[in-house]
């Protein structure tokens, strides 16, 4: 019986403990960068109480899906890394690729919707 290409490679134990090693300290850098952008969105709030309030809201809704992507995303790799062949890291590539793709979607929309809504409350204080 012939095996597949996938079935023969194996992700030796240097290397994945290598890439774990990478994948924690990219995490914690995320967590520093997003502590940061946490400071600076606050600092932004000295506007008018209906923008400040709806942009507040807008960046926060922002400031979220970025962290759970990120954190998907070391979810991933940390997959990856521990995969024990091709076809397996074939397999998790494809799944988190859908999922993303869906994720991305209903943040698009969510985030759409504040931001009209949000806009037209503005409009309407103005009048």
């Amino acid at each position: 019986m012939e095996r597949s290409l996938g079935e023969h490679f194996e992700v030796p134990a240097e290397m994945r403990a290598f890439a774990e090693k990478s994948v924690e300290q990219a995490r914690q850098a995320f967590e520093s960068f997003v502590a940061t952008a946490h400071r600076t969105v606050s600092a932004f709030e000295g506007q008018a109480e209906t923008t400040r309030k709806g942009a507040k809201e807008v960046g926060e809704r922002a400031m979220s899906f970025a962290e759970r992507n990120i954190a998907s995303s070391f979810d991933f790799a940390q997959k990856i890394v521990r995969a024990r062949d091709v076809n397996e890291m074939m397999k998790l590539q494809g799944d988190y690729i859908n999922e993303q793709m869906k994720a991305l979607s209903e943040q698009a929309k969510d985030l759409g919707e504040s931001t009209t809504r949000m806009a037209k409350e503005a409009a309407q204080k103005k009048q």
